[in-house]
C-alpha cells in the first residue's frame, strides 16, 4: 500500500518506540522530537537511513545543516550535518557549535578536459577550474594545485554557486576546463566526457570530512544529550549496514539528493561512513583554519581554541550503550 513519506516516517518510528523496552539504567530515551538537518548531499545518507530503517528521529528538516542549529526561535534542529569547512565558518559566530562525530569520508579528484589541452597537473595553469568557494572542494583544489607547485593566483576560479546542481555542465558547456568538487557532479562529468575526461588524484593528504554536530547547550541538557546518545547509537548501527549492505543507501540517497541511483552508485566508492569521530579531525581543523583565515583576512584561531569544538563524549556514551544492550 502506497503511504506519503510524511506518513511512512511518523508510522516507522512509532513502530520503533513500541518496541523500545521501558528505561531502565542502560536505555536511552526515545529519540522523538530529535530534528536533524543537511543539504541533500551523499555524504547525510547514513543519517537519512538512519532516520529511515533505524527511527533514530524524526522525519528530516533539510536544506539548512549547521544554520538551522541557530534559527530565530533558537534552534530549527538538534542536529545538523555539514563539512569541516563550514564548521569553521560557523563556529566563529557561534562558539558553542560541536563537533561529535564523522559520519562520512569523502574521496576528492579533479575532472579535466583533454580538448583543453590538459595532460597534467602543470596544465591547470591558466585554466578555468570550477569549484565552490570557500569549501571543503575549494580547500582540497589549494592542496592539489600546492602538489604541482600551483596556486589558486595560477588558475581562473569559476564560482559554483550552492547548490552545486548541474554543476558537471560548466565542463560539457566550455565555461570551465576542470571540475573540483563533492560527488556526484564529478562522476556525472566523467561520464558525459567519455574519452576526453582526464582525472587527477594528487595526494593530498585531504579527504572531506562530513560531521554530526550540535550545540554545547544542547548537549548539557540531559533530556536532550540522551535522545542525542540514542541517536548517534542507532547512527552507528545504520553505518554499520549500509556499508556491508549498499543499495538501499544508494536508493535511499538518489531519493533524498534527487540524483540518478546510477550516478550516485558510481560515486559510492569516493566515500567511507566510519561513524567515528575521524583520529586526524583535529589537524585537519588546524591546517584549514590557516587557509580559511587566509581567505577572510583574518587571524587563525590556536590549535586549543579548535579543540574545543570536538567533543568525543557523545559517540563513547553511545558506544556504550549499545554494549550494554548487547
Amino acid at each position: 500500500m502506497f503511504m506519503p513519506p510524511r506518513t511512512r516516517a511518523v508510522v516507522l518510528l512509532l513502530a520503533a518506540l513500541a518496541l523500545v523496552p521501558a528505561a531502565g539504567p542502560a536505555q536511552a530515551p526515545a529519540a522523538s522530537g530529535l530534528r536533524f538537518s543537511a543539504h541533500a548531499v551523499i555524504e547525510a545518507a547514513p543519517v537519512h537511513y538512519a532516520i529511515r530503517h533505524h527511527s533514530a528521529a524524526d522525519p528530516e528538516v533539510r536544506n539548512g545543516a549547521i544554520p538551522a542549529l541557530y534559527g530565530p526561535d533558537g534552534s530549527i534542529a538538534d542536529l545538523a550535518g555539514h563539512a569541516e569547512t563550514q564548521a569553521l565558518k560557523h563556529s566563529l559566530a557561534h562558539p558553542d557549535l560541536r563537533i561529535i562525530l564523522t559520519i562520512t569520508e569523502g574521496h576528492y579528484r579533479i575532472i579535466a578536459k583533454r580538448s583543453a589541452g590538459i595532460r597534467s597537473m602543470a596544465d591547470l595553469r591558466g585554466k578555468r577550474v570550477a569549484a565552490v568557494p570557500d569549501s571543503s572542494a575549494a580547500y582540497y583544489l589549494d592542496r592539489a594545485l600546492a602538489v604541482a607547485g600551483l596556486s589558486e593566483r595560477d588558475i581562473a576560479l569559476v564560482p559554483v554557486p550552492l547548490p552545486p546542481r548541474d554543476a558537471a555542465r560548466l565542463l560539457l558547456d566550455g565555461r570551465a576546463d576542470a571540475l573540483a568538487l563533492w560527488d556526484p557532479e564529478p562522476e556525472i562529468a566523467l561520464a558525459a566526457l567519455g574519452k576526453d575526461a582526464i582525472i587527477f588524484d594528487p595526494d593530498t593528504g585531504y579527504r572531506e570530512l562530513y560531521n554530526l554536530h550540535s550545540t554545547a547547550a544542547k548537549l548539557a541538557d540531559p533530556a536532550t544529550r540522551a535522545k542525542i546518545v540514542r541517536f548517534v547509537a542507532r547512527l552507528i548501527e545504520a553505518s554499520a549496514t549500509l556499508r556491508d549492505k549498499p543499495e538501499p543507501a544508494i536508493a535511499l540517497a538518489a531519493t533524498v539528493t534527487g540524483y540518478p541511483a546510477s550516478s550516485i552508485r558510481r560515486a559510492w566508492p569516493m566515500h567511507a561512513f566510519p561513524a567515528a569521530l575521524s583520529p586526524g579531525l583535529l589537524e585537519t581543523l588546524v591546517s584549514e583554519e590557516v587557509w580559511l583565515a587566509a581567505q577572510e583576512g583574518r587571524k587563525a584561531r590556536s590549535r586549543a581554541d579548535l579543540a574545543v569544538l570536538i567533543d568525543p563524549t557523545i559517540e563513547a556514551e553511545a558506544r556504550a550503550w549499545l554494549r550494554e544492550r548487547k
